[in-house]
């Protein structure tokens, strides 16, 4: 069964001096492992010369597809402080990425577990969370009567129009959460007293804004 979960959307960046060593936050949306190891890649390149680039991520929708490194940093004190943070606010398809510029002041091991996991919560704070929830594709077919009514109706419901099609009648493309999607119709059919036709169309994942 499909879950709806919370994903970041956009990807988004932040900075923080710690005791002269400066941390950088990288925050990004991924869909399978290969998406997050590239967003690691990429901020390693960004950051060759850095002391270190610990990461964690969860790349998928169930939360079995976890990574997470130290990258150097004492072993626990990195990797799963931000692989906590991702648990903690229930964030899904997310990879974060925490550069370290080591300042000349050692931090120990309570320091560093509360400068990774305080960087990836900040950053996470301010990104763009979105829900990722099943979207189901409806077609209404309709005569050209009655397109003014269907157009008011969809105008007053939570969907989304993809295309409207003129042919010998109108069909009208939308995308409507699932879990809305049978009342929607149902209440459609009552609406037009039975002028209209529904047919089923794909399912997918889409971000709405929470």
């Amino acid at each position: 069964m499909e879950k709806s979960v919370l994903t970041v959307f956009a990807p988004h960046e932040s900075e923080k001096i710690i005791e002269k060593s400066r941390f950088l936050t990288y925050s990004e949306h991924v869909e399978s492992e290969e998406e997050a190891k590239a967003f690691i890649a990429k901020i390693r390149k960004m950051h060759s010369l850095a002391t270190h680039v610990c990461y964690a991520f969860i790349s998928d929708k169930t939360g079995n597809l976890q990574r997470f490194s130290d990258d150097g940093e004492p072993q626990g004190t990195a990797g799963i402080p931000i692989l906590e943070v991702l648990k903690a606010k229930k964030l899904y398809e997310t990879a974060v990425a925490v550069v370290r510029y080591f300042g000349g002041i050692k931090l120990g091991a309570g320091g560093l577990v509360r400068a990774y996991s305080s960087s990836a919560a900040e950053n996470l704070d301010g990104a763009d969370i979105r829900v990722l929830e099943v979207c189901a594709e409806r077609f209404i077919e309709v005569d050209y009567t009655g397109i003014d009514s269907v157009q008011k109706y969809i105008s007053t419901h939570t969907c989304s129009l993809l295309s409207t099609d003129y042919g010998e009648k109108v069909r009208f493309r939308l995308a409507l959460k699932k879990v809305e999607a049978e009342e929607f119709c149902t209440e459609l059919v009552d609406y037009m007293q039975g002028r209209v036709k529904i047919e089923k169309g794909e399912e997918y994942y889409v971000p709405f804004k929470i």
